[in-house]
């Protein structure tokens, strides 16, 4: 089992910054991927960001390139998501998540932390 814990959401104007954490535990955390999902409103879940244990491998998504930078502390064992000049559209539950590098499917996620954007 691995125990993913998010913090760091809120409400702030848009263009402004926010940063979300992730706090894992339980296994090998090496062998696990970490990313980001969010969900707005009526909409499905969507993948933001990943990075790898080993190997600091990152994606994003395109509606983030530019503005989303992900991270991890291997020595805290936990995951980051710098969020700038964010945008009304950005509005959504920030789901941290967590996937064996062998794996396709992330089988465990965090409660979820709330970020909105006002304009």
């Amino acid at each position: 089992q691995v125990q993913l814990v998010e913090s760091g959401g809120g409400l702030v104007q848009a263009g402004g910054s926010l940063r979300l954490s992730c706090a894992a535990s339980g296994r090998t955390l090496s062998s696990y991927t970490m990313g980001w999902f969010r969900q707005a409103p009526g909409k499905e879940r969507t993948f933001v960001a990943s990075i790898t244990w080993i190997g600091s491998g990152t994606y994003n998504a395109d509606s983030v390139k530019g503005r989303f930078t992900i991270s991890r502390d291997n020595a805290k064992n936990t995951v980051s998501l710098q969020m700038n000049s964010l945008k009304p559209e950005d509005t959504a539950l920030y789901y941290c998540a967590a996937r064996l590098n062998s794996r396709d499917k992330y089988d465990y996620w965090g409660q979820g932390t709330q970020v909105t954007v006002s304009s």
